[in-house]
Parts: structure tokens; sequence; C-alpha cells
């Protein structure tokens, strides 16, 4: 098949008119479509709701264990009494 039978080819097939789709499929995409997004919209949520609890216990740890001081020495006592 060489270019111009190609193109016409191609040209028949778009001036055709798309075959007509059954009514229950509308209803179905809608269907599926709102599943997906009612699901996205819970795994977002979890997420960032994941994310607030990690920030949380993140704070409540470093509040606790206060990892910017320095610790103690323990290589020599410290002098008292002079």
């Amino acid at each position: 098949m060489n270019r111009p039978q190609r193109e016409a080819a191609v040209r028949q097939i778009m001036e055709r008119t798309p075959p007509r789709l059954p009514t229950d499929v509308h209803l179905d995409a809608v269907r599926r479509g709102s599943r997906l997004l009612r699901r996205r919209t819970i795994a977002l949520r979890l997420l960032w709701l994941l994310m607030f609890a990690a920030t949380v216990a993140f704070a409540v740890w470093a509040v606790t264990a206060r990892p910017w001081v320095e610790p103690p020495s323990q290589t020599t006592p410290p002098l008292t009494g002079w």
C-alpha cells in the first residue's frame, strides 16, 4: 500500500460517523469514575493524616530527647569544693 492509498484509507476512516455506544456504558463510566474519585480522596486524607501523625511524633520525640543539647561529658568528674 503506497502513500496515497494509505491517506485515502485514513480519510475514509476519519469521515465515518463514530459507532453508537450502548446507554449503560456511560452510567458504568460515571459509577467507576466516582468510585475512583472517592478512593483517591480517602487515600489522600489518609496520607495527610499519616504525615501529621509523623510530624507530631517527631515533635514529641524532639522535645523529650532534646537531640540539640550536647550530652554531659563522662571522662572527668566535675570539680567541686575548691
